[in-house]
């Protein structure tokens, strides 16, 4: 089983270290759109600073990502699970997981990126901010660049677990002979449901450490999206599992109510 989240919008720059290595980084074959991506971002932001933060998406107090990002080829770079730090990533904890799951998480964890594609907790990366939502000038949309060469890499076959939401999602869908659960968090309260966005990050980074954490699912076989459903609600969380789609993709939904 594959597990997948999105990168921090928050991250922590490293203070030393050797910089970014491209060709070092996990699945090297997408070294040349990293290249490109890299590329375009450093030229955007060492221009223009207005026209930058309108098409990065950023707000008028980002200069400072705008620095990281036109020196990516030298400033100090450091494990992704380190430089990410968001909501997300503080209840993975990646850095205090056992050294058991801190393994499985190294072979089974992925970070889908808009600039880096696919990462693991190990790649070494320097800061940066570019969102999936983001328009690089020059270059197709973040999906049209990296759906095929991801598809390329990744496997085509099996089990993942998307931790995504968004328009990282959109960047690879999983793969084509799989199954991808994709989860989901609604809060319930006096019979009606509203969609959890924010807090979700919480709940997701929860979900991944859970299950990193666990060496007896993994032994027994997380192969079903049953079974990983069956396995949360063992750990209290109480779950729905929707249809599988015509692309072999279902949601899992996480139902929070108010404590009484």
């Amino acid at each position: 089983m594959l597990i997948l989240v999105p990168p921090s919008e928050g991250k922590t720059a490293p203070v030393a270290g050797a910089p970014l290595d491209l060709e070092a980084l996990a699945f090297p074959a997408l070294t040349p759109v990293r290249e490109a991506t890299l590329a375009a971002l450093q030229e955007l932001s060492a221009g223009d600073e207005a026209r930058a933060l309108k098409e990065l998406k950023l707000g008028p107090k980002s200069r400072e990502a705008l620095r990281d990002n036109h020196t990516l080829r030298t400033a100090p770079a450091a494990p992704a699970a380190e430089v990410y730090t968001g909501v997300l990533f503080d209840r993975l904890g990646l850095g205090t997981l056992d050294p058991a799951a801190r393994a499985r998480a190294d072979a089974h964890l992925l970070v889908i990126s808009a600039l880096w594609g696919a990462l693991r907790p190990t790649d070494r990366i320097p800061a940066y901010r570019l969102a999936a939502a983001a328009r690089l000038p020059g270059r197709p949309t973040a999906k049209r660049v990296w759906r095929p060469a991801l598809d390329a890499v990744l496997p085509s076959d099996g089990l993942v677990l998307d931790l995504r939401s968004g328009a990282y999602r959109d960047l690879w869908a999983g793969p084509a002979r799989g199954t991808t659960v994709r989860v989901g968090v609604v809060r319930e309260a006096a019979g009606k449901r509203t969609v959890v966005s924010h807090d979700a990050k919480a709940t997701r980074g929860a979900v991944a450490r859970t299950l990193l954490s666990d060496a007896a699912a993994w032994e027994g076989g997380l192969e079903t999206p049953e079974a990983l459903a069956a396995r949360l609600r063992t750990e209290g969380w109480e779950t729905e599992l929707g249809e599988r789609g015509p692309a072999g993709a279902l949601d899992l939904t996480i139902v929070e109510r108010p404590a009484d």
